[in-house]
């Protein structure tokens, strides 16, 4: 067992299936990404930066530029 303190991930997206008490996400992990790559698709290869299994990198200037990918809705 892990000794490592987990972070708590505060979000208002109360219909998420991963949304908890207190505004708390649930989910074991989390995807964020840019919000330009958000309706991309991965399942061709355009350049070396972009092949299967190779993750990208990217900044961003505010967190108004990214999204949470890992969003589901309640069932």
């Amino acid at each position: 067992m892990s000794n490592t303190a987990k972070t708590h991930v505060n979000c208002s997206v109360s219909n998420c299936n991963y949304w908890g008490a207190s505004n708390i996400c649930k989910a074991n992990e989390i995807i964020i990404e840019i919000d330009k790559h958000v309706g991309s698709s991965y399942k061709e290869e355009f350049a070396e930066e972009m092949t299967l299994g190779n993750k990208h990198h990217d900044t961003a200037v505010s967190s108004s530029a990214t999204c949470c990918l890992t969003f589901k809705p309640k069932s």
